[in-house]
């Protein structure tokens, strides 16, 4: 059993059993919308503000959620009996928590911006992160500039960051949500897909002249990211005919000085990170270079100022008090005893609309698992399929389940009270705030068969109006998607993640099952070489591998 967990099943805790109790007995009745009314202190009593370095606030409103007292007493038990706040400081202490691969787990150190020690194996990390920084911000502050010139003298116009997972995801979430930001004499392009239509598209719109590829793998080996770079510096050599130009048009987000200088490019264009980074959680490191060429160092920097605002957050207030563990501790609720499947994320902001793509890396490869870190079947629910899209356009789409679909959808919506794009006398976020209350409304106290025969609706069909409510929301309000907001906010969805995790008992930071994919993919591309059928996988494969070998010829 791993040493920082002294139980295996979580359905062992003492309070596990005593929230089942209370569900069974009391809580899966609960009206949200009878407690407003018996307790006019609800929203106070249940909301949490975050207050940014900056002072800028985030206000989380928990209210609308199906507890009461009790429940929320016995969840922060949980949290207790799972010793959360010892897995906590082992985590924040660069203890090798990721015990499966031996590794700690310290991307909190990328936003370290107070500078405090922080170890791992012994060795204070923050002098090389804070020397990746530092070239981070000269090399932007050239190609910015205009200094940094392509082969034939012209200025970077165009970047393209080939890379997969979260050294994709993150960076093109950060730079559309903080578009705002950004120098708008550059464009920014992301290529992840191994299908070469995603390469091409690209390259149709950019010039080999004008254009800076990031290629984005820490080994220098990943499968999908080396065949879109080998294809990316063909492209580029068609046109600059001498490799020697690759230097001034390829850097590299790695650590493989040998495959990267291979390549062609200088090991002085390599941006490095640890093997305690990992994928989903490398915004914060070098493959924020796209981020950092696009709204320039001075934002990031506000954004890990952000991050490290909530990191704080989360390692000194009281579980009563702390806004992530509350987030987390709900998750289980409704997972583990309501039996919600998925967690809807529906931002009310066209900036965020990859904030939800982003969110699945981090909650479902993080939490998709089945063993405990006592090596033992989890005997309860892990995981929930996060899904979401922006409001409004999610209203038209996929909220009519929500509302009065069989199952229950636990939601979060996200709003802005300030827009950056202010038109039509701020009309347009008049209306988005609008929907931002009423959709968290609605979906609390429905519309009863009264309400639809006071309508004046037909008999036969006021079955079909009526809604249920009780489904329960979480409203996230922030003054203004500013870059530390931004940072805040992935931060409370980090650490969301850790305490489901740690009530879980599971090891919330390997990720094998994206492994054995890739494994038999190598396998099988090999057969893919030729003509040849193949019969040495089960039936179906077999036929399939034959069927595409045919038509591909």
């Amino acid at each position: 059993m791993s040493t920082f967990s002294t139980f295996s099943q979580a359905t062992d805790l003492p309070s596990w059993a005593k929230l089942q109790a209370v569900f069974d007995a009391s809580g899966k009745h609960l009206s949200v919308k009878e407690l407003f009314a018996a307790d006019p202190d609800r929203f106070t009593k249940y909301s949490r503000t975050f207050t940014n370095y900056d002072g800028s606030e985030i206000l989380f409103d928990f209210s609308k959620n199906i507890i009461d007292d009790k429940i929320f007493e016995l969840l922060i038990d949980l949290a207790k009996d799972a010793d959360l706040e010892t897995l906590r400081a082992a985590f924040f202490a660069g203890e090798k928590i990721n015990f499966t691969e031996e590794r700690a787990v310290y991307h909190m150190a990328l936003r370290n911006q107070s500078n405090k020690v922080m170890k791992v194996d012994g060795i204070d990390v923050a002098p090389e992160v804070n020397s990746v920084l530092a070239h981070m911000k000269e090399f932007s502050e050239e190609v910015r500039s205009g200094a940094w010139k392509g082969y034939t003298g012209k200025k970077i116009q165009h970047i393209v960051n080939i890379g997969i997972g979260g050294s994709d995801l993150g960076p093109v979430m950060v730079t559309e949500a903080l578009k705002h930001y950004a120098d708008r004499s550059l464009s920014v392009y992301f290529v992840s897909n191994i299908d070469g239509t995603h390469i091409a598209e690209v390259l149709r719109s950019i010039d080999p002249e004008t254009t800076l590829f990031l290629v984005a793998s820490k080994t220098f080996t990943t499968a999908e990211t080396c065949t879109n770079a080998n294809t990316a510096k063909a492209w580029f050599l068609e046109t600059a005919k001498d490799s020697a130009h690759i230097a001034k048009h390829f850097v590299a987000l790695s650590t493989n000085a040998v495959e990267v200088e291979k390549f062609g490019i200088d090991p002085k264009n390599m941006f490095g990170f640890e093997n305690w980074v990992g994928g989903r959680y490398s915004v914060w490191s070098a493959i924020g270079l796209s981020v950092i060429l696009y709204i320039g160092y001075d934002n990031f920097e506000k954004f890990l100022k952000g991050a490290e605002a909530m990191d704080k957050h989360f390692t000194e207030q009281s579980l009563e008090m702390n806004i992530p563990v509350i987030g987390g501790l709900l998750s289980v609720w409704y997972n583990n005893f309501f039996g919600a499947q998925t967690h809807l994320v529906a931002p009310f902001d066209q900036y965020l609309h990859r904030f939800p793509a982003y969110l699945q890396q981090l909650s479902m490869e993080s939490n998709g698992k089945s063993v405990t870190r006592g090596n033992e079947t989890v005997k309860y629910s892990t995981g929930a399929i996060l899904f979401g899209e922006p409001a409004t356009n999610s209203q038209h789409s996929f909220f009519q389940l929500v509302h009065q679909g069989t199952k229950l959808i636990p939601a979060d919506f996200i709003l802005a009270a300030q827009s950056h794009n202010p038109i039509e006398g701020n009309l347009h976020q008049r209306m988005l705030a609008s929907n931002f209350f009423a959709q968290a409304e609605a979906l609390m106290v429905g519309k009863t068969e009264a309400e639809v025969r006071a309508e004046g609706n037909p008999e036969n069909i006021v079955p079909h109006k009526v809604f249920s409510g009780n489904r329960p929301t979480t409203s996230i309000l922030v003054q203004k998607m500013t870059p530390a907001t931004l940072g805040a906010l992935i931060v409370y969805y980090e650490h969301f993640t850790f305490t489901e995790g740690a009530v879980w008992n599971i090891n919330s930071y390997d990720q094998f099952g994206v492994e054995l994919g890739k494994v038999l993919a190598k396998s099988i591309g090999k057969q893919l070489d030729d003509a040849a059928p193949v019969s040495n996988h089960d039936g179906s494969t077999n036929a399939l591998i034959n069927q595409f070998k045919m038509w591909s010829a």
